[in-house]
């Protein structure tokens, strides 16, 4: 299960759902043609992690707006539903310290990780692992007072029936928070200097034509109107508001910022290897070479700025 945007992943097309926007297969590039047997997650699993790194602090007010509502239930156990290698998961045990935080993932190797995360970070006690796939449906998950959805809900045919299992496991007073939607990243500016202006746009274009191919062929695919609010209401939820949180990393970034965004344009370098026009390529080629000043790794004007948005619905 893995985050993703505009269209729902800032993560993703993976044929896995986790957290991130850099889901293995999708930009996170629509791999769910691929196979998951066919990911290395010995190498996808730190490109997940750096996500969740760099996007730590949308992720952390979106948990600390939660816990501030007014009608706020009082956290005991939280299911984070595409956990992928669990620093999310992490983040809402910090967040809600009375709570016990169970990572939901179909990739054991994530969460393999996510228990090495959370070791490291001193929440053994209160860290579980499930070993789950959203289409195998959601027995022995158990109840919960928060069950967060990050950008994996868009990786199940129907969504609705998805949903409204989630609604079937809150406690009275729970809340199903789904982040879903949001704003795609910019990481350039509109024209580099070389190669056809707006690069940023067309590659986004391609990966919105990418996520709708993901999801016609997903087993059951339902369309919905992607009113979320509406969507909570339809399976008894009470909405309680929609967020959007930004990320506004300015030129010149941090090594590690700079490190996630080389690795995300190398993604999609790969994965839109054979819809690139010959000059986009040739742009693309060049801002991956570590030794081009106009690169990456070298220009002052890479920057990151997007927006995940949260809709939250209770359980009355």
């Amino acid at each position: 299960m893995s985050q993703h945007t505009g269209h729902g992943p800032h993560a993703s097309t993976a044929p896995s759902h986790h957290h991130g926007a850099a889901h293995a297969g999708h930009h996170h590039g629509h791999g769910h043609q691929r196979d998951a047997g066919d990911i290395d997650w010995d190498v996808m699993g730190p490109v997940l992690e750096l996500e969740a790194e760099i996007s730590r602090p949308q992720y952390e007010q979106a948990a600390r707006w939660i816990a501030g509502l007014p009608e706020a239930p009082k956290v005991r156990r939280i299911l984070d539903i595409g956990s992928g290698p669990g620093l999310i998961t992490c983040l809402l045990a910090e967040v809600f310290p009375d709570a016990e935080a169970v990572a939901v993932d179909g990739t054991p190797a994530l969460l393999e990780r996510a228990r090495d995360h959370a070791e490291r970070l001193g929440l053994g006690d209160r860290f579980r692992t499930h070993h789950a796939d959203l289409e195998d449906g959601l027995d022995g998950l158990g109840e919960a007072d928060l069950i967060w959805a990050g950008n994996s809900l868009h990786h199940v045919g129907d969504q609705r029936a998805v949903l409204a299992g989630f609604a079937g496991l809150l406690r009275p007073g729970g809340i199903v928070a789904l982040a879903e939607g949001g704003l795609q990243p910019r990481r350039l500016p509109r024209d580099l200097g070389f190669g056809r202006p707006g690069l940023e746009a067309r590659l986004e274009a391609i990966h919105v034509d990418r996520f709708e191919e993901m999801r016609a062929a997903l087993p059951g695919s339902r369309r919905e109107t992607e009113d979320w609010s509406a969507l909570l209401a339809a399976v008894g939820l009470t909405p309680q508001g929609v967020r959007s949180f930004l990320l506004d990393l300015p030129a010149p970034l941090d090594d590690r910022a700079r490190e996630y965004v080389t690795v995300e344009f190398a993604r999609r370098r790969e994965m839109f290897r054979d819809e690139l026009p010959a000059e986009d390529a040739a742009a693309l080629d060049r801002l991956l070479d570590p030794e081009d000043p106009a690169g990456l790794r070298l220009r002052p004007d890479v920057f990151l700025l997007s927006a995940r948005t949260v809709h939250l619905g209770r359980r009355g």
